[in-house]
């Protein structure tokens, strides 16, 4: 299965934030099952100097590129307009921490 790293800004403006914590609850919901199926190996927020959550960046893991675009258009982030710029590009997991 191919692997991805997904690197996904949140907007600028002021509301950006905001947008962000309406929608995290269903997010993370939305990627539980995900978790568990092995498609999301790893993922947290982006952050800026200050310590605030800027984007997100995931290493996932699916059949090919039409799971992962399926993902990225269904997901509250996209949905709910905070992601705004989203870059993929194709990963191979060479280490992983145990935990």
């Amino acid at each position: 299965m191919p692997q991805f790293v997904v690197i996904a800004y949140d907007g600028t403006d002021p509301d950006a934030l905001a947008r962000r914590m309406a929608v995290r609850p269903a997010h993370l919901e939305n990627v539980k099952p995900m978790v568990a199926a092995g498609q999301i190996i790893a993922g947290g927020a982006l952050l800026d100097d200050a310590g605030g959550m800027i984007g997100s960046v995931s290493i996932v893991d699916f059949p090919d590129r039409a799971g992962l675009d399926h993902w990225l258009a269904t997901d509250p982030y996209v949905t709910g307009k905070v992601w705004q710029k989203i870059e993929v590009k194709p990963f191979r997991l060479a280490v992983a921490a145990k935990g």
